[in-house]
């Protein structure tokens, strides 16, 4: 297996103290918002043997094992990240697949170049994600009911907002939600910007449920993505439980540190809370407007003592292990790639001491053993 040395990104809204003190290192002063673990041709992390898109080239079926390969091709499926959010992240929804494949080919027939500020599709994948806290974790998550959030945005006494609460309560729940999302996104920048500033006072002065909005309204004031955010569960995951986010639910990590997977794709449309381009029509296609429980997820426990957080795809599969004291070695070999993290105490993975923030690469096939006292998340396929 592979020790891999990883970069860290330094996003704007990125923690400036939570990875250094994972890993057990200074901070810099600057933020470190994300730390990459796969084979993403925008920072693959870095093996003795060279980079891992190296690695995989040079043998795809040695390193992935066959079936990975015939179901996903030659790539690293999935991409596995340290997250420390320090500041909202931007509202955004996902594609599903064909929605990317078929805005992929678009965006390529009409010649918009890859790296445009507006394109939108970046490749011709989906991007199915995991979150996993490993600390207090806030974040939002799907629509609330329309009169919840009409109730929410009602209470903060702002005149300006009264259509959207009348909307909410006027029609039937997809078309409630299309339509005031719709509204936000469409109105006159500078009487948006006034009715954001009015209910971030608002939220200011109330409190209680109203503070994830004041503190969003502090990092992004004017935007309209703070009012669109009201329109959405806010969650609270505790260590160890974790978010799915499936194809066109609108969501944002607000803050904490934790364990993200997804399918190795770039596609992003954003909502609002940033200063990037919001493709309001594209946008409307691919959300999914349709209100619900968030749906935290709570492992579920192997006999062999593996935690398994269950999802409906197969580009990944996370499941973490908390080796006791004392404890017998595990034998964690697969017939598919694995990375390997340790987020706690001292892990032994074949001839790699892990400390935290450590990770291995291991191919398809090689064996696994891992032992010593602290928790591993494990990362690999369903093939």
């Amino acid at each position: 297996m592979d020790r891999l040395d990883n970069t860290i990104r330094p996003y704007a809204w990125g923690s400036t103290t939570a990875i250094p003190r994972l890993l057990g290192t200074e901070p810099t002063g600057e933020p470190q918002a994300e730390m990459w673990m796969g084979a993403h041709p925008g920072a693959p992390s870095r093996t003795a043997r060279g980079t891992l898109v190296e690695v995989i080239d040079a043998a795809p079926e040695k390193e992935l094992g066959a079936a990975s390969v015939a179901k996903f091709g030659p790539r690293l499926p999935f991409l596995l990240k340290l997250l420390a959010a320090g500041a909202p992240l931007s509202l955004q929804v996902h594609p599903d697949l064909d929605q990317a494949k078929r805005g992929y080919e678009d965006e390529e027939r009409r010649g918009v170049p890859v790296d445009a500020p507006h394109r939108t599709y970046k490749d011709a994948n989906h991007k199915p994600e995991l979150i996993c806290a490993l600390t207090e974790f806030d974040g939002l998550c799907g629509f609330r009911d329309p009169l919840r959030a009409a109730g929410l945005l009602d209470g903060l006494g702002v005149d300006s907002l009264k259509p959207y609460v009348d909307l909410l309560h006027a029609h039937p729940e997809e078309a409630a939600l299309r339509e005031v999302l719709t509204a936000i996104l469409t109105a006159d920048p500078d009487e948006m910007a006034h009715t954001v500033t009015e209910a971030a006072a608002a939220c200011d002065r109330l409190g209680g449920p109203y503070a994830p909005y004041a503190g969003i309204a502090h990092h992004y004031p004017g935007d309209p993505g703070v009012i669109a955010a009201m329109l959405l569960n806010h969650v609270r995951l505790q260590p160890g439980e974790a978010l799915f986010l499936g194809a066109g639910v609108p969501h944002a990590y607000l803050s904490g540190l934790g364990v993200e997977i997804m399918a190795n794709s770039d596609n992003v449309l954003r909502c609002g809370l940033t200063p990037k381009h919001v493709d309001v029509p594209e946008l409307l296609r691919i959300v999914r407007f349709e209100a619900g429980d968030p749906g935290v997820l709570r492992p579920e426990a192997t006999p062999e003592g593996e935690e398994v957080y269950e999802t409906p795809i197969d580009e990944f599969r996370l499941s973490r292990h908390v080796l006791p004291e004392g404890g017998a070695p595990r034998d964690l070999t697969l017939s598919t790639p694995q990375i390997l993290l340790c987020t706690a105490g001292s892990v032994r993975a074949g001839e790699h001491e892990l400390s935290p923030g450590t990770s291995v690469f291991v191919p398809a096939g090689e064996k696994a053993e891992v032992s010593g006292t602290g928790t591993l998340f494990r990362a690999t396929v369903v093939a």
